[in-house]
C-alpha cells in the first residue's frame, strides 16, 4: 500500500488548526421575549427579515403577537463578541396593524440586501431563531438566508416566504401568495385552497403541495431536471408540451418549457417551478 506522509501531515495540521479555531471561539446566548400589539384596524401583517436563523410562525386565538427569539453569538475572541453585540440588532417596529422584525448589521447593503462575506470577514456570526404566535388571520412576509428552516402553521392570509439555504414547511394554511426555497424543499398543506394567484418554487428541492378536494385553478408547471405528479386530473391548455401519461397511479409529464393545464373548471393562476426537483400536487 502506498503511503503519503506529506498529505497525511497536511491533513493533521488542518484538523489541529480547525480544532484550535473552534476551541478559541467565544459564544453567548440569550432569550428575547416580548408581547407585540396591533393598534390599527383592518388586515394584520407580520414581516420578518432575518439573516441567520430559523423562523416559526403559529396561529392562535389571540389578538397580540407573542415573540420568543433565541439569540446566539459566536465570535473569534472577546473583542469580536462585544463588537457583534454593538453592530447586530433585532429591530422591532410596531406600526398600527403592521409588525416588523428586521435583523440589521454591517452585512446589510443600503437597499437592505445582504453582503455575503461570511463570518470570517467580520470575526463573528449572529443567529436569531425567531418564534411567533400570531392571530389566525394574519398576512405574513418571511425571509431568512442561512442556518435555519421556515415553518408556518394554522395561519390564513396573504404570504410571501423565502428561504435561501433551507426548506419551507407550511401546514394547515389558507390564503394565496409566493413561496420560494433556493436550496431546500417546499412542503405545504392547505386548509383552504388559494383563491388568488400563487407561486411555489425551488431551485434545488422538491415541491410538495396538498390541496383540499375541489381544487380548481389554471396551473403552470415547470421543471427542468424532474417530473411533476398530480392527484387531480387536468386538461392541457394551448402550450406545446409532451404528451401526458400515467405512472404509479398518477398523472405525470415532463416539460422543460412549462405546461399550462386546467384543474377542474379553472380559476386563479397557480405556478409550480422546480429546476432540480420533482413537483407533487396532492389531494387531501
Amino acid at each position: 500500500m502506498k503511503r503519503y506522509p506529506g498529505v497525511l501531515f497536511t491533513i493533521i495540521l488542518l484538523l489541529v488548526a480547525n480544532h484550535a479555531l473552534l476551541a478559541g471561539k467565544k459564544t453567548e446566548k440569550n432569550e428575547i421575549r416580548k408581547t407585540l400589539r396591533f393598534t390599527g384596524s383592518g388586515p394584520k401583517e407580520v414581516v420578518v427579515d432575518n439573516v441567520n436563523g430559523s423562523i416559526e410562525v403559529v396561529g392562535y386565538n389571540g389578538k397580540n403577537v407573542e415573540l420568543v427569539a433565541m439569540h446566539k453569538i459566536s465570535a473569534r475572541n472577546e473583542g469580536k463578541l462585544q463588537r457583534a453585540k454593538e453592530e447586530v440588532q433585532l429591530d422591532i417596529d410596531e406600526d398600527g396593524n403592521s409588525i416588523t422584525l428586521y435583523v440589521d448589521g454591517p452585512f446589510r447593503k443600503q437597499d437592505g440586501s445582504i453582503n455575503h462575506r461570511g463570518w470570517r470577514h467580520y470575526g463573528y456570526e449572529v443567529i436569531y431563531d425567531i418564534e411567533l404566535k400570531v392571530p389566525y388571520e394574519t398576512d405574513f412576509y418571511l425571509k431568512t438566508v442561512n442556518e435555519g428552516e421556515i415553518r408556518i402553521e394554522d395561519v390564513t392570509g396573504a404570504y410571501e416566504v423565502e428561504n435561501i439555504n433551507g426548506g419551507i414547511q407550511m401546514e394547515n394554511v389558507g390564503g394565496s401568495g409566493r413561496v420560494y426555497a433556493l436550496n431546500g424543499e417546499v412542503e405545504i398543506t392547505f386548509s383552504k385552497n388559494p383563491e388568488d394567484s400563487s407561486y411555489f418554487g425551488s431551485l434545488n428541492g422538491d415541491i410538495n403541495v396538498s390541496f383540499q378536494s375541489g381544487f380548481t385553478a389554471d396551473v403552470q408547471i415547470k421543471t427542468f431536471n424532474g417530473e411533476a405528479y398530480s392527484d387531480f386530473p387536468f386538461t392541457y391548455l394551448p402550450t406545446p408540451v409532451e404528451t401526458g401519461k400515467r405512472k404509479r397511479g398518477k398523472y405525470v409529464y415532463k416539460s422543460n418549457k412549462g405546461a399550462m393545464v386546467r384543474v377542474g373548471k379553472g380559476g386563479p393562476y397557480v405556478k409550480f417551478d422546480a429546476f432540480n426537483g420533482d413537483i407533487y400536487i396532492r389531494e387531501i
